[in-house]
């Protein structure tokens, strides 16, 4: 039965498939097992999740890039407003100077709505001299306020077309992925797909002793083992690794951003020997991947699309750190 299976596996996946997962095309024994099957799908999880939190941090980025184009957008219109007062100022000083004498040179001034041209202009009046030098210097300032300004402003949107770009790529990579790992468990037989996907999901909920916003916490993430995993989700049916810590933290009153690598940040770093119930532990270099202590060696997790919101041990995947929030 073990030797039908085998073949079975070996005839729906091919001999292309058997060199994905790095066999040797053409020896005898080179049938994909169905571990070699799971560490490939596992890993194609992974390669996902982590362009996904990618797309978290770009995602981010580019929040924060549209603050700061609001911003510099107000600035510049009060930029604007500040410029045309001075430039109005200075109007009425050089009429209140030219009174009574040709009015030839102001009206040419008064024509231009360029600032350099504006200031040109006044610098070759034969009367610069008796117009008060404070408000020519308070223009002059203005205008390059508002220059600056104009700059940054083209700046961020040049920054934010290009994080638009990134976020364009990250979920173009995210949807590959995934489409590659339905495809590959599509290949299998019914009944060993089904175990594994399966197999890993059989978890006991563990009652874990903690209590204040570290309980909190702890309990909403255990009370959605089960739950599905799915790519950018944040609840109340399906998470993502970093959707879930920050739906677990915030129902405990702490505010964390949906990245796990900017939840690296969230707190003060905690050594392995010194994790309590509710710390945050990161996975992978760089950080793509989060879960919640809970004690005992175990964590709670948003683990991948197979096996969904699930325990696992602290040292199932490669550890990086931790950090307690709150």
């Amino acid at each position: 039965m073990f030797n039908g299976r085998k073949r079975l596996i070996s005839a729906v996946l091919g001999i292309s498939f058997a060199a994905a997962v790095g066999l040797v095309p053409g020896a005898a024994q080179a049938e994909p097992e169905i571990e070699d099957v799971k560490e490939r799908v596992d890993r194609l999880y992974h390669e996902a999740e982590a362009a996904q939190e990618r797309y978290h941090d770009i995602k981010l980025e580019l929040d924060e890039l549209e603050r700061d184009l609001t911003s510099l957008e107000a600035d510049q219109k009060r930029q604007d407003r500040a410029l045309e007062a001075a430039r109005t100022e200075v109007r009425d000083s050089v009429i209140r100077q030219y009174q009574g004498e040709s009015m030839s040179a102001v009206s040419e001034v008064f024509v231009s709505e360029d600032p350099g041209a504006f200031l040109d202009q006044l610098s070759t009046m034969t009367s610069y001299s008796d117009l008060q030098s404070q408000l020519f210097s308070a223009y002059a300032r203005e205008a390059k306020a508002l220059h600056l300004r104009e700059g940054a402003t083209r700046g961020r949107l040049d920054e934010i077309a290009a994080a638009e770009k990134k976020l364009a790529a990250e979920k173009k990579t995210v949807d590959e992925k995934l489409a590659e790992a339905k495809e590959v468990l599509s290949r299998l037989e019914a009944e060993e797909r089904e175990r594994l996907t399966t197999s890993r999901s059989q978890t006991r909920v563990p009652d874990v002793p903690v209590s204040g916003r570290a309980g909190v916490a702890v309990n909403y993430a255990l009370a959605q083992v089960g739950d599905a995993y799915v790519y950018g989700a944040a609840g109340p049916d399906a998470y993502d690794c970093s959707g879930l810590t920050m739906r677990a933290w915030g129902a405990a009153g702490v505010s964390l951003p949906h990245s796990s690598s900017a939840q690296y940040s969230s707190g003060p770093r905690v050594a392995a020997s010194a994790l309590q119930p509710g710390d945050l532990v990161f996975y992978y270099n760089p950080i793509s991947h989060v879960g919640i202590y809970i004690g005992n060696g175990q964590i709670v997790h948003a683990a991948n699309p197979s096996t969904g919101v699930e325990t696992a041990g602290l040292h199932s995947m490669p550890y990086t750190g931790a950090v307690r929030p709150g």
